[in-house]
């Protein structure tokens, strides 16, 4: 069985839509969000309200309410996972059930890739 689990995570993944610079949503409907990094919200964003930024002012990762920025980092993303084949190895979950995995395509890290564009940065 562990067999079947290691071949699964590192199979090649259809991405259906980019959520943002840090999530996608693959063709069979899972919630993925890439684990390590943190890009900047879209507007409308929940964690951008008055309440959430107060909550969160003060812990390891406030929230990052560049709006454009996080527009750009969508955009960038979508262009990335273009480039080849998209793999995913999952490594558990968030508290919002999205799996977390590490995301390449043709091999490079997306993570490491959009803060090497100055599009996230690493999660605290």
């Amino acid at each position: 069985m562990p067999l079947l689990i290691a071949l699964a995570a590192a199979s090649s993944a259809c991405v259906a839509r980019v959520t943002d610079g840090d999530s996608l949503r693959l063709c069979s409907g899972e919630r993925v969000r890439l684990s390590g990094i943190d890009a900047p919200e879209l507007r409308g964003s929940s964690r951008c309200s008055a309440a959430s930024r107060e909550r969160l002012k003060n812990s390891r990762n406030p929230a990052w309410c560049d709006h454009a920025k996080g527009e750009r980092a969508r955009i960038a993303m979508e262009k990335f996972i273009l480039r080849g084949t998209v793999r995913i190895e999952r490594q558990g979950f968030d508290a919002y059930k999205r799996t977390l995995a590490r995301v390449t395509v043709d091999g490079r890290d997306a993570g490491r890739w959009l803060i090497s564009q100055g599009l996230a940065r690493p999660w605290r």
